[in-house]
C-alpha cells in the first residue's frame, strides 16, 4: 500500500467496551459482467489480470506521493481485478492483511492503490479480489483514483499515518481497525478476519 499520507505516532488503544460491529461479509458481488474498451473476444482483463489496462500509476513529487488511476468505467460492486501474485510478508507500510495471521506482498501496481475514506474500491482479501465499492453510486469512472478503506484489511498496522483524504468525513489518524470505534467501521466494508479480530476484542 502506499498512501498518500504523513506518518505519525498512533493514537492509543481503548480498552472499553463496544458495541459489536455489523457483519460485511453477506456483501458478497459476483464479477461484473461490464465490458471493458477493447475487443469483445479480449479475454477480461480482471482475469490475467492485465493491470496495464486496468490502472496508471502517477508517480507525484514529495513523500508518499504516487498514485493510481482507472483506465475504465465499471458498475458498483463489479470486479476490478484478481490478486493472482501474492506471497507472505511481515506486516509493513506496503503489505496488505490476507487474514488475522498473514500478511502479502501483491508484487503488482495494486500496491499504489492508496487509503480513503470514501474509497472506490474494497480488496476482499478471502475471495482474493478487488471490487468496485458497492456503495459508490455512480460506479467507477476512468480517471477516477483508485483507493480503499485501509482498516477493512489491516488491523493493527505498521506505519500509522494522518489522513490527506480531504473527504467530509476523514477519519484522521489511520491505524488500523483496532483503534477506530465500531460506530465508524459499520459504515465500511470489512474483511471477515477484522470483523473477526473485532469481536474478540469487545468480548
Amino acid at each position: 500500500m502506499s498512501p498518500a499520507a504523513i506518518t505519525t505516532s498512533a493514537p492509543p488503544p481503548t480498552n472499553g467496551k463496544a458495541a459489536a460491529v455489523k457483519s460485511s461479509a453477506e456483501s458478497i458481488v459476483t464479477p461484473s459482467s461490464g465490458r471493458l474498451n477493447g475487443p469483445s473476444d479480449a479475454v477480461p482483463a480482471w482475469v490475467k489480470p492485465d493491470l496495464n489496462r486496468l490502472l496508471r500509476v502517477e508517480h507525484l513529487e514529495g513523500d508518499f506521493a504516487a498514485r493510481s488511476v482507472s483506465l475504465v468505467d465499471l458498475p458498483a460492486g463489479a470486479t476490478f481485478a484478481r490478486i493472482s501474485n501474492p506471497t507472505p510478508a511481515k506486516c509493513a507500510f506496503t503489505s496488505v492483511q490476507a487474514s488475522r495471521d498473514l500478511h502479502v506482498d501483491l508484487n503488482c501496481d495494486l500496491v499504489y492503490t492508496n487509503h480513503s475514506c470514501q474509497p472506490t474500491l474494497v480488496f476482499d482479501m478471502q475471495r482474493w479480489e478487488v471490487r468496485v465499492n458497492p456503495d459508490l453510486k455512480e460506479g467507477l469512472k476512468a480517471g477516477d483514483e483508485l483507493t480503499f478503506f485501509y482498516p477493512s484489511t489491516e488491523y493493527d498496522m505498521s506505519q500509522p499515518f494522518d489522513c490527506r483524504c480531504k473527504e467530509k468525513e476523514c477519519r484522521g489518524t489511520i491505524s488500523g481497525a483496532k483503534d477506530m470505534p465500531p460506530k465508524v467501521l459499520r459504515q465500511y466494508w470489512l474483511n471477515p478476519h477484522i470483523e473477526e479480530l473485532l469481536q474478540e476484542r469487545i468480548e
